[in-house]
């Protein structure tokens, strides 16, 4: 394991705020996400100013929601880090309803793919048997 060094430093309270909040919608300790930063940074710069996703091979989705459906969230969130002794956060969250949304609509999709392939490779209903047709209903 590599060696570690301490870094402090004073910055202006509102980048502090601005920071705290990130860090805790990431969910990570204040040392890995400042950590994380600086990597991040050092790797944009080493590519001329230009982010690399490719590395990790992930894509940032963003999109503005109602503040109050952000503060339900928010209090789920808390509830369920309560419920499991662990941080529960945004991102784990929004994955796991875009994982079950898709696994969902793959899952209908493939059982109307097997429905209607099913349905042009079924034979038409055969004629009853004709001796069938004269016995009464009991003797059947």
């Amino acid at each position: 394991m590599e060696q570690k060094k301490n870094l402090c430093v004073q910055i202006p309270l509102s980048l502090h705020t601005q920071v705290c909040e990130a860090r805790e919608a990431a969910g990570l300790t204040t040392a890995q996400y400042i950590t994380n930063l600086l990597i991040e940074y050092y790797e944009i710069k080493k590519n001329g100013g230009n982010q690399i996703m490719a590395n990790n091979n992930t894509r940032t989705m963003a999109f503005q929601i109602p503040e109050d459906l952000f503060q339900r969230i928010k209090a789920h969130l808390e509830r369920e880090t309560q419920r499991t002794g662990r941080k529960y956060t945004q991102r784990e969250f929004v994955l796991g309803l875009i994982e079950e949304a898709l696994n969902e609509a793959e899952r209908l999709a493939a059982e109307e793919s097997s429905q209607t392939t099913g349905e042009a490779n079924d034979s038409p209903c055969e004629a009853a048997d004709p001796e069938e047709e004269d016995l009464p209903p009991e003797k059947l």
